[in-house]
């Protein structure tokens, strides 16, 4: 297939659709063209968990047999895998950044940290991830998450190359910010409910994250513990404003003690720009705000086989794609969308219903985003 811009491509969500048999077949009326998280109440005995599989879980079982890195992210829960990108390549996405996010018509100045406040910047969940604008189909984004050296941990991981990638969000922090109320959210992105290893999260780091710089933190040891903690502590409802979806649990000061108690220990992962950072998905984990003058400029991206997606979430992907949406950290199942921005009660004026540049759509982009099958 010849590269064309993305509003040129044909298959639709309609399309995609008609080719599936009746159950498969989602529906404008039955589901709202994809409600947002925040719209569900999850009842984690009751959810519906699609996507599951053992293929992690035994490699884990293999205690250091592997003889690669994998054996350190299955003792760790976590590794960073150095230079996964050029750190020059790294740097121009990381300028392709911060040039889109200055051209929203907010008044924000990069050199001017009196801007460096909500009234002059889009709205961001927790200080920096930008879930909305049609960011997550911008054209740097696409090319970052199809950076053969982004895609290889996973598809090693995994033991295949016939992979999904999910919609997500980039991320900038401004450090230094006066008018953001912080505290620490730790969670997990796994359904309490769901048994071993299902997914691994990825972040493609584009900027200096030393200790001081901001960035992930995480409980290790917490994901050996997944089990167990929800055995002894069974899932309780979500806090108002929390995300809906069933992979997202928080946890509390008391929970976050419990894991403590049994011998976790908060660290901070350290990455300069050009790697990827991997995780378990049961880590307790969170974002740490810089503490030095670097703007913490990252990727969210996951990767998963498209084998494990039923033809329900292809659909649902589907949609989101056609819509220049951002969805979940999840790329094969917990497919739901972020709607558009919220300011002050209305729709922002920032949105927009397409990305300031278009990715341009290759046989690669449409695999990846589960639109042609491999």
């Amino acid at each position: 297939m010849a590269p064309s811009a993305i509003a040129d491509l044909q298959p639709t969500v309609d399309d995609v659709a008609s080719a599936m048999p009746p159950k498969a077949k989602l529906t404008k009326a039955d589901h709202g063209y994809l409600d947002t998280s925040n719209d569900v109440s999850v009842d984690y005995a009751e959810a519906d968990l699609r996507g599951n599989t053992d293929i992690l879980s035994s490699q884990a079982t293999s205690k250091g047999a592997l003889g690669d890195w994998r054996d350190d992210f299955f003792k760790n829960s976590y590794y960073v895998v150095k230079g996964a990108i050029p750190r020059e390549r790294a740097l121009l996405y990381r300028q392709q950044m911060l040039d889109w996010f200055a051209k929203f018509d907010f008044g924000f100045d990069v050199n001017d940290k009196s801007t460096w406040v909500q009234e002059h910047l889009p709205m961001m969940m927790k200080g920096g991830m930008i879930i909305n604008y049609c960011a997550a189909h911008e054209k740097w984004a696409w090319e970052a998450r199809s950076e053969p050296g982004v895609i290889a941990p996973f598809a090693h991981l995994w033991g295949t190359d016939e992979l999904l990638v999910s919609f997500d969000a980039p991320n900038i922090t401004l450090p230094g910010r006066t008018d953001v109320s912080w505290t620490p959210w730790p969670h997990v992105d796994q359904s309490p409910t769901r048994k071993g290893l299902v997914c691994v999260q990825g972040i493609i780091n584009l900027s200096p994250a030393g200790p001081k710089d901001g960035g992930l933190v995480l409980y290790q040891g917490s994901s050996e513990l997944f089990e167990q903690f929800f055995t002894e502590r069974p899932p309780k409802a979500k806090a108002e404003g929390a995300p809906g979806q069933v992979d997202w649990y928080g946890f509390s000061d008391e929970d976050v003690k419990w894991y403590e108690d049994h011998g976790c220990k908060l660290i901070k992962v350290d990455a300069e720009p050009g790697d990827v950072i991997i995780w378990d998905s049961r880590t307790v984990h969170y974002a740490r705000l810089p503490e030095s003058d670097i703007i913490r400029t990252i990727l969210y991206a996951t990767f998963a086989p498209a084998k494990l997606a039923t033809p329900e979430d292809l659909v649902a992907k589907a949609e989101l794609f056609r819509k220049f949406e951002a969805s979940t950290h999840w790329p094969h199942c917990n497919i739901w969308g972020n709607g558009k921005a919220m300011r002050n009660g209305k729709v922002c004026p920032g949105e927009r219903d397409e990305p300031l540049e278009k990715p341009v759509i290759t046989e690669a982009i449409l695999k990846l985003a589960g639109i042609q099958p491999y």
